[in-house]
């Protein structure tokens, strides 16, 4: 299992409509094909720079690498990621063991 996160800010003040469209757009990629246990999060801590995250899980290497050259992934990261995202870190790991 792999799972993939990225942690964020956005250029965005929080509470605007500019968050509102991007949080919303990045739910649908919930729907893609194989992304399980998807979830977007809100930092609670004031020990890093991020905002916001999203988390998902895929069964596999393939999975992982059909999901990032799905057309619907594609069009988000063109049209709000680019657009929208100030700062991030991505993570992807599997469990050891």
């Amino acid at each position: 299992m792999i799972t993939h996160s990225v942690f964020f800010r956005l250029k965005f003040p929080k509470g605007s409509s500019e968050e509102a469209t991007f949080l919303s757009a990045a739910a649908k990629l919930s729907t893609l094909p194989a992304v399980k246990n998807f979830a977007s999060l809100k930092q609670t801590s004031s020990k890093n720079d991020f905002d916001y995250g999203l988390t998902m899980e895929f069964e596999n290497q393939q999975e992982y690498n059909g999901y990032n050259i799905h057309p619907d992934h594609v069009s988000f990261v063109n049209t709000y990621w680019e657009a929208y995202v100030e700062k991030f870190l991505e993570i992807d790991y599997e469990v050891i063991g």
